[in-house]
């Protein structure tokens, strides 16, 4: 079977013709050079407003890459018409398996972007003997593609978080879509101020801000002030991962604070090793840590104090009823504020604050919640790790819409991978 044919069964182009295919040599490697030329009595198309229109003169021959076959670069060349539109003017013509200037065929863009979300960049561009800035090229030809082709239509749920992605308190602002029957990637912005998640509600429009029901977030300001101006109506469900890791982050301070107290005062250093076995659930401790804080559990200490109290919110979660749970809030927050714990007090003080809105997880009947934020979260730093970092914005907003954002894909004839 002849290369030719080959092409024409799985790369069929419209109007134009596979002429010849020839072995010859570029850039001192082997390469297959396919000859492309316009099919009889067919028109050019104008690269501005897609319609048929006049010719007017060549340019020279440009090479376009396609796939390559048996681990062989190759190229179409094809003599670029110019057409004299009556609507556009003097523009040159639009071929089906090529974009404006890029060297890269559509087909061949497609393919190194498939790779892509398997491999890192610099993998994809080893083993397909290219370079990454056209890996690069490709996976943004796809994504730019994939989001002017989206919808964003008929979205109930998303979520808010911040990522970090750089060293030195370099964060994104990511939004995602958390409906029950689709979870993606929407949006992406550099930093995480007011301005940025404002960009984001720009973007989405007002009328689509309007139609949201749920949105979870964490307490920050920001995030908080923003969407409630941009989505009032919407059920704002406070991060419960947050609330958890807050108490945790309070209760270690207590007991590292406690054990440098005790070690000054020359008593017995009991606290020593018991991170773990306050900070746990009690199902996930194992023997060890279960003897340890049983013994831990007979001293009259801040730290176990603080554990106690910790336990006792778990209580909180198992409510149904969002008036109930708001009253057993309360009593805990009294409780928190009469132990003169002061790392735990300045939790309470900010469960106070943002009373309302984590009772919104109750009245969403539970359905919604940060964990599946949480989720895509771990997912953004599979992404970031695989590349070992990025180095632009540009770079990781590209990357994470290729492996997140779930977006369509051009059609092509014949699917490589």
């Amino acid at each position: 079977m002849l290369i030719k044919t080959i092409l024409n069964k799985i790369h069929k182009l419209k109007s134009f013709v596979y002429q010849d295919v020839k072995l010859a040599y570029y850039q001192g490697t082997e390469v297959f050079n396919v000859t492309v030329v316009p099919r009889q009595n067919s028109h050019a198309l104008c690269s501005g407003c897609q319609k048929p229109a006049s010719g007017y003169d060549h340019l020279k021959e440009r090479r376009f890459e396609f796939v390559p076959l048996w681990g062989i670069r190759v190229f179409l060349l094809y003599r670029m018409r110019r057409v004299n539109c009556k609507t556009c003017g003097v523009k040159v013509e639009q071929v089906p398996w090529a974009e404006g200037k890029k060297e890269l065929t559509k087909a061949y863009m497609q393919f190194l972007a498939s790779w892509a979300r398997k491999l890192s960049w610099k993998e994809v561009a080893f083993t397909f003997h290219t370079s990454w800035e056209k890996v690069f090229q490709a996976v943004e030809y796809v994504v730019e593609w994939g989001k002017a082709h989206r919808s964003l239509d008929s979205i109930k749920a998303i979520g808010v978080d911040e990522v970090a992605y750089q060293i030195g308190h370099k964060y994104l602002t990511v939004v995602y879509q958390i409906d029950r029957g689709l979870t993606r990637l929407l949006w992406v912005g550099e930093g995480r101020s007011e301005a940025t998640i404002r960009s984001f509600f720009t973007l989405f429009g007002s009328e689509r801000s309007q139609q949201l029901e749920y949105i979870c977030s964490d307490m920050w300001k920001p995030y908080v002030k923003a969407i409630s101006e941009f989505a009032s109506q919407a059920l704002h469900i406070l991060d419960r991962f947050h609330i958890v890791a807050m108490l945790n982050k309070a209760i270690d301070e207590v007991r590292a604070s406690e054990h440098k107290q005790l070690q000054a005062d020359g008593y017995e250093p009991v606290l020593k090793k018991t991170r773990w076995c306050l900070l746990k659930r009690k199902e996930n401790l194992t023997e060890k840590e279960e003897v340890k804080l049983s013994t831990l559990l007979q001293y009259n200490l801040k730290s176990v104090r603080a554990y106690l109290l910790k336990e006792e919110f778990q209580t909180f979660w198992t409510y149904v009823s969002p008036f109930w749970a708001g009253k057993y809030l309360d009593r805990w927050c009294t409780r928190v504020m009469r132990s003169k714990i002061e790392p735990l007090k300045k939790v309470a003080k900010t469960v106070r604050r943002h009373h309302p809105l984590i009772l919104n997880w109750f009245k969403a009947k539970k359905a919604y919640s940060s964990g599946i934020v949480e989720g895509l979260n771990t997912k953004v730093k599979v992404t970031t790790r695989k590349a070992y970092g990025y180095r632009t914005y540009r770079c990781a907003e590209i990357a994470l819409y290729h492996a997140l954002g779930k977006l369509p894909e051009p059609q092509v004839t014949h699917r490589f991978c």
